[in-house]
């Protein structure tokens, strides 16, 4: 970024996600803006810039920046509304640690709401189909997001021989862990059998292979090391690397079916600027964009965790899992815990920092290096953002 300036997270907050028909979008945004406020410790007039991160295209609140700056308190300060797709969230803290790393603000907030329950599913799945190349994929061939992955599926499978049992793997340890996460929307575990059974979405993609429509907000407050010193707060968690990548919005440019570009350039941005080499032995915990379950299983393979094509046997092995060689979605990833678009990536953040300060309660991991990664992407691999966070 060209300055030596360290930033920080001070305070995150997270709804309770699912569906959430009795708040307004602004009364959901708060639930999460307060929280974090509470949790930095801080006063809402302390804030000197609120971005806010939505995808916005599901809500009767299509410009809501406005409404839930003034709502949350925070008018005249900002606001700056980002969207990044599934990968809004990310885009809303990048933009937040930007300006303070840039020494525009020493404390911003970065809040990431949605309300996706205020559409039908049918809607919904258009809305989403529209997230790559509307005029020559939805428009021509009436693509949808589970269809997308479908198709990231159907490529893993024939190319490494990935199977059924591993994708359901996927939903069933991140729905053990949604069970002990009293935020998430599906707080039950799930069989391997029911899994397995489920009825078909878009082959071979069955129905606990798909995250939920889902209604929630997060935020997170950043601040300068000047800052954090003044304040006196000692269980800041530092931001030491980011990364962001693209791809084409148009899916035939792409050479690669089987994985996302966009997850593997963000990822070697990202370690070189935290020093991270081996990831595995490196990090201690990480959130990453399981929209669907071999989405988990190919970032496994682009983040360096394994090598391309062992994705299905790192899940087999338990190696993702709690005890394994480096858990991943402790507390229920997007498949159980949710995915409300612009709060997805905030709410990586808030389950790191959760973390790394050994606040996870129940799903609290072993720490050894304190340090953590969240992967977050928006559409089918359209946006790709990774931050190493560290203590």
């Amino acid at each position: 970024m060209g300055n030596d300036r360290r930033v920080g997270i001070i305070g995150v907050g997270c709804s309770k996600f699912g569906i959430r028909d009795e708040l307004t979008v602004q009364e959901l945004a708060f639930e999460a803006v307060k929280e974090a406020i509470q949790d930095a410790g801080i006063t809402r007039e302390d804030i000197e810039l609120s971005v806010a991160g939505t995808a916005g295209t599901r809500s009767y609140e299509l410009m809501p920046a406005v409404p839930i700056n003034e709502y949350c308190g925070f008018a005249g300060k900002g606001p700056i509304r980002v969207e990044a797709a599934c990968a809004t969230g990310s885009a809303a803290v990048y933009t937040a640690y930007a300006s303070v790393k840039a020494g525009i603000a020493d404390i911003a907030i970065a809040i990431g709401f949605e309300k996706m329950n205020e559409v039908d599913t049918p809607t919904s799945l258009a809305v989403g189909g529209r997230s790559g190349s509307y005029l020559w994929e939805f428009h021509q061939y009436g693509t949808t997001f589970p269809g997308y992955y479908a198709m990231h599926a159907s490529a893993h499978m024939a190319r490494y021989g990935t199977t059924d049992k591993q994708l359901a793997l996927v939903a069933v340890k991140n729905h053990r862990n949604a069970a002990k996460n009293p935020k998430a929307q599906f707080q039950k575990e799930i069989s391997l059998e029911k899994a397995m059974s489920s009825r078909y979405v878009a082959y071979p993609l069955r129905l606990f292979d798909c995250s939920a429509i889902t209604d929630g907000s997060s935020a997170a407050v950043i601040a300068s090391e000047e800052k954090i010193k003044e304040l006196g707060i000692d269980n800041a968690v530092w931001i030491e690397g980011v990364g962001y990548s693209s791809d084409t919005a148009n899916m035939p440019k792409r050479t690669d079916y089987a994985g996302l570009k966009a997850t593997v350039e963000a990822s070697r941005m990202a370690y070189q600027m935290a020093g991270i080499e081996d990831p595995v032995k490196d990090l201690d915990v990480v959130a990453l964009h399981d929209c669907f379950t071999i989405a988990e299983i190919m970032a496994y393979e682009d983040l360096g965790f394994c090598r391309k094509g062992e994705g299905g046997k790192f899940i087999e092995n338990g190696d993702s899992d709690f005890g394994g060689k480096i858990p991943v979605n402790t507390f229920g990833g997007l498949k159980a815990k949710g995915h409300p678009l612009g709060a997805t990536g905030v709410a990586m953040f808030y389950e790191i920092v959760k973390q790394l300060r050994e606040e996870a309660k129940d799903l609290q991991v072993d720490l050894k290096t304190y340090k953590g990664l969240t992967h977050n992407i928006g559409g089918t691999g359209h946006f790709g953002w990774v931050f190493v966070l560290g203590v």
